[in-house]
C-alpha cells in the first residue's frame, strides 16, 4: 500500500519528492468531499459490525477494506489515507463539538459520527451481556455432581425437558432475586455509609470544639500578656518623667546660677570703671 501517510496532509496540501532526475513528482492528496466523508464513514460504520461479528480482524486489515469498500464505489484513497481521515473526524467529535453552529465549532459530520459511536456502545453492550451470560451458564455446568442426590438429578432432568416458553420466566424471576439482594446490598451498605456519615460529623464538632477551646485560650493568654506590657511600659513612662524632671531642675538650677556669676561680674566691672573715671576727674583737677 506503499508507506505511511501524515495526517496533517489528509486535508491535502502542496509539496513534493525529489524524483532520481532531479525533477519533482507531485505527491498532495486531493481533498476529501462531503459525499467521499460520508462513505467513508458509512464504510466504516459496516465493516465494525462484520468485525464485531468475526474476531481477529487486525487494524490494518480494516482498514485496507474500507480501502477496497470506497474503490469499489468510486474513490481512490489508500488505508493510510482513510485512517489518517478518520482520526481527523474522532478528533473533531471528541472535541465536544456540535452540528449547531451557535452552539459551538461547526462539525458536519456529527450526526453520521454519532450514529456510529452509539451502534459501536451497542454492539460492546450485547458482547458484554453475551459474555456475562456464557460466564454464569459455564459456572452451573462445572459444580460438582458427586455430592448431589438421586432426586436432585432427576430435578435436573426435568428442568432439561422445560419448554423453551417457561424459560423467560425463569430468567425472569432469577433477575427479580437478582435485583432483590442488590437492593438489600445497597440498603446495607447505605446503613453503614450513614453510620460513617453520623462518625465522621461527631469527630468533626470534637475536633472544632477542640479548636475553638485552644482559640479561647490563645486570645486569654494574649490578653494578659498585653495587660502586662502595658503596664511596664506606664511604669517605664513615669521612670523617663521624672528623669525629665530632675534633668529640667538641674539645668534651671544652673542656668541661674551662671546669671548670677555674670551679674556680679557686671557689677564689679561697673564700679571698677567708676572708681577709674572719679581717680582720672580728681588728677585732672
Amino acid at each position: 500500500m506503499g508507506g505511511k501517510a501524515r495526517c496533517g496532509a489528509g486535508a491535502g496540501g502542496g509539496g513534493g519528492t525529489m524524483e532520481a532526475g532531479g525533477g519533482f513528482r507531485d505527491e498532495r492528496v486531493p481533498q476529501w468531499g462531503a459525499q467521499e466523508t460520508r462513505e467513508l464513514i458509512a464504510a466504516r460504520g459496516e465493516l465494525e459490525r462484520e468485525a464485531a461479528a468475526s474476531t481477529g480482524r487486525s487494524a490494518k486489515t480494516l482498514w485496507e477494506a474500507v480501502a477496497d469498500t470506497l474503490r469499489a464505489r468510486g474513490y481512490l484513497r489508500t488505508a493510510d489515507q482513510c485512517k489518517c481521515k478518520w482520526k481527523n473526524l474522532v478528533n473533531r467529535y471528541k472535541g465536544k463539538e456540535t452540528s449547531d453552529p451557535e452552539n459551538g465549532r461547526h462539525c458536519p459530520f456529527f450526526e453520521e459520527l454519532h450514529a456510529v459511536f452509539t451502534e459501536r456502545a451497542r454492539s460492546m453492550q450485547r458482547q458484554l451481556l453475551q459474555s456475562e451470560s456464557g460466564a454464569s451458564v459455564k459456572k452451573k455446568l462445572k459444580r460438582p455432581s458427586g455430592d448431589r442426590s438421586s432426586g436432585e438429578s432427576d430435578d435436573e432432568d426435568d428442568d432439561a425437558e422445560v419448554s423453551d416458553d417457561e424459560k423467560p420466566m425463569r430468567s425472569k424471576k432469577r433477575k427479580a432475586s437478582d435485583k432483590g439482594q442488590q437492593s438489600q446490598r445497597m440498603a446495607e451498605k447505605a446503613r453503614t455509609g450513614s453510620s460513617s456519615i453520623h462518625d465522621l460529623l461527631q469527630d468533626f464538632l470534637m475536633q472544632q470544639q477542640h479548636m475553638d477551646m485552644q482559640w479561647h485560650e490563645t486570645m486569654e493568654r494574649r490578653a494578659q500578656e498585653r495587660l502586662v506590657f502595658e503596664q511596664e511600659w506606664r511604669q517605664s513612662m513615669r521612670k523617663l518623667e521624672q528623669e525629665r524632671l530632675v534633668l529640667e531642675h538641674e539645668w534651671i538650677q544652673r542656668e541661674e546660677q551662671r546669671r548670677m556669676r555674670e551679674e556680679a561680674r557686671a557689677q564689679k566691672r561697673d564700679s571698677l570703671m567708676t572708681a577709674l573715671l572719679n581717680k582720672l576727674l580728681h588728677e585732672d583737677l
